[in-house]
């Protein structure tokens, strides 16, 4: 008997006849937003990367070659000016204010709007078209249609009544700018709730009145603990928006009588003062400020589309 032996064979790794094609493909479906990629790498970003450069400066417009590198002192101005911290506690009360008041009152609303009624379909448009508003327009039309002493729609309802006269703007001149932001967002956060009043359970609603529950403990116990996540995108989303206002008080009240805001201090610190370096910090610190609460709103909606999936 004679032994045979083989030799062993190489192999070579066999690649899926399709992966360059599959690598293909996903590139050519990529292709296309390259430059809508590229568009806004260069309107955004660069922009950014030019202010944070600006902000490390003692740059006036009016003094173009005394400028110089300064590091972070714009920083601290910013952050010890009496004027321009006043502008940031502005800023954070009129934000908070806004939000607040428009979320319950968009609470309201929606709770409202949630139930069957005739013509419901029209008086929820008729809520949701002051948020389709242009804001300078809808600023422009407080200032002169309601606020105006001599001839707004405010003060001819007091006369009609008896009342007393006073210029809205003059007396309570961040209550004026308040409550047109709160005529404008309130249908922002009422969409919002709406659509979580909405993708309620109706079985496990259902299921509660059979038990005996009442209508404001149904609110409590299982209306409200849904509606949290959806309260709390509404109240990050509209700080986002708010914190960045600028066209209500700029029209309004000119940043006059304690009404600027950061926004407007940066206007102010650019275009009339000229301070570019300054102007840029208070910039960044706005930026900044905008994408730490936007990071949350991005974790609550993250969390709304877990939960939608696991429901499903």
């Amino acid at each position: 008997m004679t032994a045979t032996t083989t030799a062993p064979v190489a192999t070579t790794p066999v690649r899926a006849p399709g992966a360059p094609h599959a690598r293909l493909r996903a590139w050519a479906t990529r292709a296309p937003l390259l430059p809508a990629l590229v568009f806004m790498i260069v309107v955004t970003q660069l922009p950014f990367v030019a202010t944070l450069v600006i902000s490390f400066f003692d740059w006036n417009a009016l003094y173009p070659d005394a400028r110089r590198f300064t590091g972070l002192d714009n920083y601290r101005q910013v952050l010890t000016d009496a004027d321009l911290r006043h502008s940031v506690g502005t800023t954070i009360l009129l934000t908070a204010t806004v939000v607040l008041v428009s979320l319950v009152l968009g609470l309201v609303l929606a709770l409202l709007l949630d139930r069957r009624f005739p013509g419901r379909g029209v008086v929820r448009t008729l809520l949701i078209a002051p948020f389709l508003v242009v804001p300078v327009a809808a600023a422009l039309l407080w200032k002169h249609v309601l606020y105006n002493p001599e001839y707004g729609l405010l003060n001819g309802l007091l006369s009609y009544v008896g009342g007393p006269q006073p210029d809205w703007i003059s007396s309570t001149p961040l209550l004026a700018v308040e409550a047109a932001l709160i005529w404008q967002w309130t249908p922002f956060m009422m969409l919002i709730v709406l659509a979580g009043l909405q993708s309620r359970d109706p079985q496990q609603l259902e299921a509660a009145r059979v038990d005996g529950a009442s209508g404001r403990q149904i609110f409590v116990h299982l209306t409200l603990p849904h509606l949290r996540r959806y309260l709390e995108l509404g109240a990050l989303l509209g700080s986002i928006y708010i914190v960045q206002n600028f066209d209500a008080v700029f029209t309004i009240t000119s940043g006059g009588l304690g009404t600027a805001n950061l926004p407007y201090t940066v206007y102010q610190s650019f275009y009339q003062a000229h301070e570019n370096g300054l102007a840029s910090a208070a910039g960044v610190l706005v930026v900044l400020g905008s994408i730490v609460i936007a990071t949350f709103a991005l974790r609550v909606v993250s969390s709304l589309f877990r939960e939608e999936v696991s429901r499903a």
